[in-house]
C-alpha cells in the first residue's frame, strides 16, 4: 500500500484525506473561474492552500481551512461574486464541517 505511514503504508502516496483535500482547492478554483470567465477578468496564478486537522474516534478530518490567494486587481463587485463562487463549490458544501475560505487579494 502506498499510503501513509500511520495507516500502515509506504508513505509514497496520498491519503485518500490529502484527496479530499486537492479536491476542494480543485472545486474551488474551478468554480471562481467560472466566474472570473463570466465577468471577463482572469484569476491566472490563482492559487488555493488547504489546511486540514485530522482527529476523533474514529479517525476523521475534523477541521479544513483553506486560504486562496488571487493576484490581480479586482473591484469590490468583482471580489463578492469571486468568494460567493468559491462557497457554492459542491465540494465545500457537501462536507458538512468547519471549512472556512479565507481571501488573499495579492493586486
Amino acid at each position: 500500500m502506498h499510503g501513509p505511514k500511520e495507516l500502515g503504508g509506504t508513505g509514497e502516496g496520498f491519503s485518500p484525506s490529502d484527496l479530499l483535500s486537492l479536491s476542494l482547492g480543485g472545486c474551488i478554483l474551478g468554480i471562481m473561474e467560472i466566474a472570473a470567465r463570466s465577468m471577463d477578468i482572469g484569476i491566472a496564478g490563482a492559487t488555493a492552500t488547504v489546511s486540514k486537522e485530522m482527529g476523533g474516534t474514529p479517525r476523521r478530518i475534523s477541521h479544513l481551512s483553506v486560504i486562496v490567494r488571487v493576484p490581480g486587481t479586482f473591484d469590490e463587485r468583482q471580489r463578492r461574486k469571486l468568494e460567493v463562487a468559491a462557497h457554492a463549490c459542491p465540494v465545500h458544501n457537501a462536507l458538512g464541517i468547519n471549512a472556512p475560505i479565507v481571501f488573499d487579494w495579492a493586486g
